[in-house]
């Protein structure tokens, strides 16, 4: 391998971290330039006080793709990063009446359906065996490029196909599967991981539910932010240069050809570039328009985009014990509230939200006598209806108001630390275009070929890893695509890209992990 053949990665996200990761393993020179503090992008860490935050993901779900990942370059994923499974995995509060702590016991499971709806007995195992056939069906498919609309053809795709359902979306496909509309938002909601609507989104992701039970969901201690943290050690040690506070200003193009990047610090000669930088953002401010013919400026502004979120990170004194780790309060009126977010673009009256109380697994995250409560709320992207400098505080008071519907009450007095993240903040101080923070939707137009390429179809020597490629958004298939988009950056090159390793088992025995705890 020549000496000139230099990488840059632009944003040290998940995507960008194991793309710094893999293509350092091959032998690469690889920069890795990050316009934050700190690593991890939407993954990385907030602190203050003592108190530790995780800025945007809040668990580990399918740790097999980071774990191969690992692997392959010579690393035990759980021995470097201790995780703990979450059981019961969340708490859902139902707005409508109820509650169901979510667990992978089957007959724990079944017991509380049996309490909620007795004509939904069997619903829980069908629903696993259904889509226990339909994610084995469509791994194959996550597990490839797709950079043709000829590849839909692939063995892949078409195995998979019986198992899509494409004329169903998440919701209509679990209202098929259960009596009690609770238990059909209970195994649909997960939509919100990818930000869109379970009544938007195409019924295959009802996987990710299924991976849930069937995988587990895992709390790595220090938070996700840690992982992040420990894989920027890692590409250190081999030998990749991380940038912080270097953002990228302007990309070089010979022709379509990215052939170096400019900092605030100096110029940087580029065999390849690695965007895993927010995908529309990246485009419209660092291509010029006329370089991109399919994914030009009208493109991107008219394509779809996820719902974006307001966020709180409160360090409070005390504990709420009785609170689990994961805690989400469903609206009454779900559909509506789902629909202010995607459709009418407006503030819900009741919205549904996400607090983790993380605390009660991992005490390290607060000073003594203290914890932290995360809280994430669906709210829609940048919107001519919803004008942030006005709405804030009333808004942050509703939702202070919706903790005590899950037993966090008289909260506000006890708030030591507090940071709020609005869509506008996601837009101006993040970097992501139009706030919309799980990428560009997952509908069907979106998807697989439909979606930017991994080898980006517009330029050359330009690969892309994210939310904003395929597969998609969330953890598990960012570090696929890294994977998916290195393999194709060494195979261009010339070089051979690292193989794909099956993951070591946990080295750390459950009651040493538990120990930490």
């Amino acid at each position: 391998m020549s000496e000139t053949q230099e990488i840059v990665v632009v944003g040290a996200g998940p995507g960008g971290l194991a793309s710094a990761l893999l293509l350092a393993g091959a032998g690469f020179k690889v920069r890795l330039f990050e316009r934050g503090s700190r690593v991890g992008g939407r993954t990385s860490a907030i602190e203050d006080e003592g108190f530790r935050f995780d800025t945007g993901p809040t668990f580990f779900m399918y740790p097999r793709v980071l774990g191969e990942v690992f692997a392959s370059i010579g690393r035990n994923l759980r021995a470097e990063i201790p995780m703990v499974r979450v059981d019961p995995q969340y708490r859902l509060v139902f707005g409508a009446g109820g509650e169901l702590d979510c667990t992978a016991d089957v007959q724990r499971m079944e017991e509380q359906i049996a309490a909620l709806s007795p004509r939904d007995v069997g619903g829980f195992q069908r629903f696993m065996t259904d889509n226990r056939a339909k994610f084995e069906h469509f791994r194959p498919v996550l597990e490839r490029t797709f950079l043709n609309h000829s590849d839909l053809l692939s063995r892949e795709a078409l195995g998979a196909l019986p198992y899509i359902r494409p004329w169903h979306t998440v919701a209509s496909e679990m209202q098929s599967k259960f009596h009690d509309s609770r238990l059909a938002i209970a195994f649909s909601f997960q939509a919100k991981y990818l930000g869109m609507s379970p009544w938007r989104c195409p019924s295959l992701y009802s996987i990710l539910s299924f991976m849930e039970y069937e995988h587990g969901v895992f709390h790595p201690i220090g938070g996700c932010c840690a992982v992040m943290e420990k894989m920027a050690d890692i590409a250190r040690d081999m030998g990749v240069e991380i940038h912080l506070e270097e953002p990228i200003e302007e990309i070089e193009f010979t022709g379509k050809r990215a052939t170096a990047v400019r900092t605030t610090n100096g110029r940087y000669p580029v065999a390849a570039l690695v965007a895993n930088s927010d995908f529309a953002q990246t485009m419209t401010t660092l291509v010029p328009n006329h370089l991109r013919r399919r994914w030009n400026d009208r493109k991107i502004e008219k394509a779809g985009y996820s719902c974006s979120t307001f966020m709180m990170y409160l360090g409070i004194d005390g504990l709420h014990e009785q609170v689990r780790h994961h805690t989400i309060y469903v609206a009454r009126d779900y559909e509506r509230n789902l629909a202010d977010i995607a459709e009418r673009k407006i503030l819900s009256e009741d919205p549904s939200i996400y607090v983790q109380n993380a605390c009660v697994t991992d005490p390290s995250l607060a000073p003594s006598g203290m914890s932290t409560l995360y809280v994430l709320v669906p709210v829609p992207h940048e919107s001519p209806n919803v004008d942030w400098r006005a709405e804030t505080p009333r808004f942050r008071q509703l939702v202070l108001k919706q903790l005590e519907k899950i037993g966090i009450t008289d909260v506000e007095r006890r708030i030591r630390l507090e940071k709020v993240i609005t869509p506008d903040d996601w837009r101006n101080k993040h970097g992501i275009y139009k706030g919309a923070v799980f990428n560009l939707e997952h509908n069907l137009l979106q998807m697989l070929s439909f979606r930017p390429h991994n080898r980006f179809e517009d330029l050359d020597g330009v690969y892309l890893v994210g939310g904003g490629t395929h597969p998609g958004s969330g953890l598990p298939v960012i570090f696929e695509s890294a994977r998916l988009s290195t393999e194709l950056l060494c195979q261009d090159l010339g070089v051979p890209p690292l193989p794909r390793t099956a993951e070591a088992p946990p080295s750390i025995p459950a009651a040493e992990l538990a120990a930490h705890c």
